[in-house]
């Protein structure tokens, strides 16, 4: 059988403006009712529930869970967290272009290959992904919710459509969206036992 993916990018960030939060556990804003009754509503009742380790992915889940008066068991996932910006998190680009302006001239000679002072780069963050997802995906079959973050399911979609790190920073990935990856039982992938299908990207919850 296959095995269906339905990612969801987290709620938005209260009081965002721009700068980088990655790994760094920050809150989000739930009180979009009507986009979680509408994610309740197109989501799989018999499902399994995955999310990242930080706050703003368990309270986007719980928040849908909560629309859909359903009560599934969530799986922590600690490899779907966000990118580490290191010690840029909680920054925007202008103040560290700012406050390190030698290490942010460095970093965009190469902004997917390489990382910020002690965080990984998005490379980095699209092999840890991509081997998180078949590591998760071996022997399941049905249907799997994910709640995660915009690096996160960037990297699900290069790993579906075989896209290198830099083709995938131009996939747009809003928050409350909905993506859905269909693994299928029987393809081949680059010699392993799954190929992808490709339904939905960046998908409005309404």
């Amino acid at each position: 059988m296959d095995l269906r993916w339905w990612w969801v990018r987290h709620a938005p960030v209260v009081g965002h403006r721009g700068e980088l939060n990655g790994q760094k556990d920050v809150p989000c804003d739930t009180s979009d009712s009507r986009a979680f009754a509408a994610l309740a509503a197109v989501l799989p009742a018999d499902a399994v529930w995955v999310t990242s380790h930080l706050s703003r992915a368990r309270d986007t889940a719980a928040a849908i869970v909560a629309a859909g008066r359903i009560a599934p068991a969530l799986i922590i996932e600690r490899d779907f967290s966000e990118q580490s910006f290191g010690d840029w998190a909680g920054y925007t680009w202008e103040e560290i272009a700012l406050r390190d302006p030698a290490e942010s001239r460095r970093f965009w000679t190469d902004p997917v290959g390489l990382a910020p002072p002690g965080g990984e780069s998005f490379a980095a963050l699209t092999a840890r992904v991509a081997a998180a997802i078949e590591r998760f995906s071996d022997g399941r079959a049905g249907d799997v919710i994910a709640v995660a973050h915009g690096g996160v399911i960037r990297a699900a979609v290069a790993l579906a459509l075989g896209l290198d790190p830099k083709q995938a920073m131009a996939v747009a990935v809003d928050n409350l969206s909905l993506t859905r990856l269909d693994r299928i039982a029987g393809g081949t992938l680059r010699g392993k036992g799954g190929a992808w299908r490709v339904v939905a990207v960046n998908r409005p919850p309404y």
